[in-house]
């Protein structure tokens, strides 16, 4: 394993598209050099929805269809759904015992999740909740929990899961990002990846122009235009 090609990646996040928006290009990337890549989402998205006819129940068997058709392009090998309530996520000690349970079990050299401490994006947006909760629930999972074997001792003495430690964290969506990765080569992945969303996207061209916009690296030629995503990156010791 190395740094640029981590052997296995894991991504946490609150609802399905939150992957794909957040760092698809970069699991796609990932995913293209060999990365065994799997997607964790917390919630089904029940609540995402403005249809007056929609039900939460209609809406659950819809996203996750899309989830795993939007991952299938991204090249992600696995997508693990927790079903918590959509809008109702709280870092709580359940959330972080079913997190640590994964990173035991799946056991990643590599963890992308969403920054805990992101409230707002500049003056144009509010952070949803539960992108927060899932950022701090990941992160309290990964150090401690799943490295320190007498948390959660049981999941060694029952399900014979042994204590886990995570390498690396890329944290999306933070303000004060550290790393640039460059996705250009995947970044036409991403958004492909993206129209397999189509309950939650209603123009795709402006949701493509949108991605490419968000991502164009300011310092490149106009002419060969390179597209990046940013993390702040932890690297453990």
């Amino acid at each position: 394993m190395t740094e640029s090609r981590p052997q296995r990646v894991m991504g946490i996040f609150a609802h399905p598209d939150d992957a794909a928006f957040f760092c698809g290009a970069t699991l796609a990337k990932f995913a293209c050099s060999g990365s065994e890549v799997t997607v964790v989402v917390a919630t089904s998205g029940d609540k995402g929805s403005a249809d007056p006819e929609m039900t939460s129940e209609r809406l659950v068997a819809i996203r996750e269809a899309e989830e795993r058709a939007c991952n299938a392009v991204l090249g992600v090998h696995e997508v693990i759904f927790l079903r918590y309530p959509d809008g109702e996520l709280f870092p709580t000690l359940q959330l972080r015992r079913d997190i640590t349970r994964l990173l035991r079990h799946k056991r990643p050299d590599l963890v992308i999740t969403l920054d805990p401490r992101t409230w707002f994006y500049g003056t144009f947006g509010i952070n949803h909740p539960d992108h927060r909760a899932i950022g701090a629930a990941t992160l309290e999972a990964i150090y401690p929990t799943a490295r320190d074997r007498l948390n959660f001792p049981e999941m060694e003495r029952d399900e014979g899961l042994q204590p886990h430690k995570v390498l690396t964290v890329y944290v999306a969506g933070a303000n004060d990002p550290t790393v640039r990765v460059d996705v250009t080569d995947t970044i036409e992945l991403k958004i492909k990846a993206l129209h397999e969303h189509k309950s939650q996207i209603a123009d795709m061209e402006a949701m493509a122009q949108r991605v490419r916009e968000r991502s164009l690296d300011d310092n490149s030629p106009l002419e060969f235009p390179r597209y990046v995503e940013q993390f702040r990156v932890i690297q453990l010791r």
